[in-house]
């Protein structure tokens, strides 16, 4: 099959936002924005403990978009205006459907900080069509022992689908858009051919370790971090070069005006000045300080 060519390959530099200091690869110097995708956070790995607790983020609204955790390591503690409250755990993912608002909080368990132990994971911004924006808002959180993987022939790939389809598997999570989620672990030596619908848009993140795309750009940590392919094969193959773990994202794009400001996603300014106001007046919901 027909590789899909690489469009663009970025670095995941780190920014600070606050006291936290966390890689941000999208968006960034060399990809803005991959349609539906709008932001893509790695936080961590930190070492956590009751002496240094950077990832405790309060209660804090969200508008027009699917705020998403993919936790790498450790313990979270999720609650929302919604009155969900769950621990999340490593390798675990919680989904939120923003919708018309919600008001979340996530941070590291009073457990986990008392005993210490180290915090890695994606904060994942995935964009809600203008019809789809003030939908209800909605959670759901799949533990990492359900979710359907697929191996590869040697043993040395395994792909953990989080959401949309690959092969004839299935992802857990429920999505309002067409979209794949794909948390991929690799052997040294371990090859994979993956394909993609040529509707989606899609990128490849490197959390950790090196591998060679399509054999020939190598993904390496605090070197190229972030493939973003062109819409022209049927897929990507993938190499181990040593023990590593990718997430793989795709969805159909919806190539629509974007208008972001800070936990809004809309259309327009006039719709984030109402978000502004909306949770002003209580429309999102309350939330306590826990």
């Amino acid at each position: 099959m027909k590789t899909n060519t690489i469009k663009t390959v970025g670095r995941s530099d780190f920014v600070n936002m606050g006291p936290i200091q966390l890689r941000q690869p999208l968006p960034g110097r060399d990809i803005d924005m991959v349609d539906p995708f709008i932001l893509l956070h790695h936080y961590g790995p930190y070492k956590i403990s009751e002496e240094n607790n950077p990832f405790d983020l309060g209660p804090h609204p969200h508008r027009g978009f699917e705020p998403i955790t993919f936790l790498i390591q450790g313990e979270q503690l999720h609650r929302d205006s919604l009155g969900n409250k769950s621990i999340v755990k490593a390798g675990d993912v919680q989904w939120t459907t923003a919708g018309r608002g919600i008001i979340h909080a996530e941070g590291p368990t009073k457990e986990f900080v008392k005993k210490g132990g180290t915090l890695e994971g994606i904060q994942l911004w995935l964009n809600l069509p203008a019809e789809k924006k003030m939908i209800s808002a909605n959670y759901q959180h799949v533990k990492n022992e359900n979710f359907n993987v697929i191996t590869s022939e040697d043993g040395k790939v395994k792909i953990q689908i989080i959401a949309g389809e690959l092969g004839s598997k299935h992802g857990k999570i429920s999505t309002q858009t067409v979209v794949n989620a794909y948390m991929i672990a690799i052997e040294t030596g371990g090859e994979y051919f993956a394909e993609v619908p040529k509707s989606h848009q899609s990128m490849l993140y490197l959390l950790n370790g090196d591998v060679t795309v399509n054999g020939s750009e190598n993904l390496k940590l605090d070197e190229n971090q972030l493939i973003q392919f062109n819409q022209d094969g049927n897929g990507f193959s993938i190499k181990g070069n040593d023990t590593s773990k990718l997430l793989f994202l795709s969805g159909e794009p919806f190539n629509e005006k974007v208008t972001t400001y800070g936990p809004y996603v809309m259309n327009t300014q006039t719709e984030i000045m109402e978000a502004m106001r909306d949770y002003q007046m209580g429309k999102m919901g309350f939330l306590r300080t826990y």
